[in-house]
C-alpha cells in the first residue's frame, strides 16, 4: 500500500475502494443482509394493518416489501455470479431490535413498530434518496444509494483491471431468474456479466430512491394503476405521510397533487413496540405463539438461503411459508399483550434443531 492509498484509508474508511474479489464479495454479502434487515419492519407495519379500513396503507407496504424480496434476490444473484455463497440462515442475520443497518450510519435505526408515524419517518430514512453528487460510501454509509455507488465502482473497476471473465466467474445455474412476485412492476434477472449487474444494481436503487436521484418515479409501470409509472419507495411513504399521490408533473419540491390517500389509523393493531421473547414467561400464550413465528421465520430463511445456493425451485416453498408467516402474525396481533397494546412478533433467531 503506498503512502496516498494509506492516507484514503485513515481519513476516510467508507471511501476505500472495492479493490479485490474478496472485498467485492463481502460487501455483497452486507448487501443480502441490507436487504434482508428491511423485511421485518416492513412486516410488523403490514400486519399490523386492517386491510379493510387501510387498503392504500396496505397497497404501499405490501408492494415495497415485494421488491424488497427482489432487491435481496437480485444481491443473491450478484454475489453468486461473482463467485461468492449467499448466507441467510445464521444468527447474525436476526439481532435484536432496534438494530442499525449492517455496515451503515449508526443513527439509522430500524425497530419492530406498527404502522404510524413513526413508522413512517422510519420507512422514508431508510429509503432517503442520495442528494446529487453525495460520494460512493462501502461502509458506514448514510444512504442505500451511496453504499451501491461503492458496489458499482468496485465492479467496474475490477472489470478493467482483471477482465469480466474474471470477475463473474459464478456458476450460471445458481441464478434465480423465475419468482412467485405479484405487487409489483420489478424485474428479477440473472447476472452474468458487468451489463447485467449494472442492470440489477439500477433497478434496486431506482425502485427505492426514484430514478436520475431526484425524479419521484422509478421507471417501471404501476401494476395497480397501468394508466401511470410507478413511484419509488421513498415517495410511496411521502404519499401515505401527505396524504395525497404523485401524479404527472409532481416533482420533490411540489410534493404530491394528486387524488387523496386515506390512512385510517384508529384501523392499525397497536403492536407492543420491539417485542421480545423475555417479556413473557415459558408456556405463556403471546411466547408460544411468538416462538412459532420464529421458528417458521428460520425456515423461510432457510429456504431462501437453499434457493439462492443452488436450488432455485426453493423459492416456491418460501413463498408459501410467507403466508404461513402472515397468519402468524396477524393472530399474533390479535393477542393483549397489556397497557392496551397487543404482541407481535419478535423475529428472534432459532438454531436449526430447534426448529422442529
Amino acid at each position: 500500500m503506498n503512502d496516498s492509498e494509506q492516507l484514503d484509508v485513515d481519513d476516510a474508511p467508507s471511501r476505500v475502494r472495492i479493490s479485490t474479489l474478496e472485498s467485492l464479495r463481502e460487501h455483497l454479502q452486507w448487501a443480502i443482509e441490507l436487504e434482508h434487515a428491511t423485511l421485518p419492519p416492513y412486516l410488523c407495519a403490514l400486519y399490523s394493518l386492517d386491510a379493510t379500513r387501510n387498503p392504500d396503507a396496505v397497497q404501499a407496504v405490501s408492494g415495497v416489501f415485494v421488491e424488497e424480496m427482489i432487491h435481496l434476490a437480485l444481491a443473491a444473484n450478484l454475489l453468486n455470479a461473482v463467485g461468492g455463497r449467499p448466507v441467510l440462515d445464521a444468527p447474525h442475520m436476526l439481532p435484536p431490535h432496534p438494530r442499525t443497518l449492517p455496515h451503515g450510519d449508526r443513527s439509522m435505526e430500524l425497530s419492530l413498530v406498527p404502522f404510524g408515524a413513526e413508522a413512517l419517518e422510519m420507512f422514508l430514512r431508510l429509503e432517503q434518496p442520495a442528494l446529487p453528487g453525495a460520494p460512493a460510501e462501502g461502509d458506514n454509509y448514510e444512504t442505500i444509494g451511496q453504499f451501491y455507488d461503492a458496489i458499482e465502482e468496485g465492479l467496474r473497476h475490477l472489470c478493467a483491471e482483471l477482465g469480466e471473465s474474471q470477475v463473474f466467474c459464478g456458476d450460471p445455474a445458481r441464478q434465480v431468474t423465475v419468482g412467485h412476485f405479484a405487487h409489483s412492476g420489478g424485474q428479477l434477472t440473472a447476472v452474468t456479466d458487468l451489463g447485467s449487474a449494472l442492470a440489477a444494481l439500477e433497478e434496486i436503487v431506482e425502485q427505492g430512491e426514484g430514478t436520475a436521484r431526484g425524479a419521484v418515479w422509478d421507471g417501471d409501470q404501476d401494476i395497480f394503476h397501468p394508466d401511470r409509472n410507478e413511484v419509488s419507495h421513498y415517495y410511496r411513504f411521502q404519499e401515505l405521510k401527505l396524504g395525497r399521490r404523485y401524479r404527472p408533473g409532481d416533482t420533490p419540491q411540489s410534493g404530491p397533487t394528486g387524488e387523496a390517500v386515506v390512512v385510517d389509523l384508529a384501523g392499525v393493531h397497536p403492536m407492543r413496540p420491539d417485542p421480545r421473547l423475555a417479556d413473557h414467561a415459558p408456556g405463556s400464550p403471546v411466547r408460544i405463539a411468538q416462538e412459532e413465528f420464529n421458528k417458521t421465520y428460520c425456515v423461510l430463511l432457510h429456504q431462501l438461503e437453499q434457493a439462492f445456493n443452488g436450488n432455485p425451485k426453493m423459492l416456491g416453498a418460501a413463498t408459501g411459508t410467507m403466508y404461513a408467516l402472515k397468519a402468524q402474525a396477524q393472530s399474533l396481533m390479535e393477542m393483549p399483550d397489556g397497557d392496551g397494546t397487543t404482541a407481535g412478533p419478535t423475529f428472534e433467531y432459532v438454531e436449526p434443531e430447534l426448529r422442529r
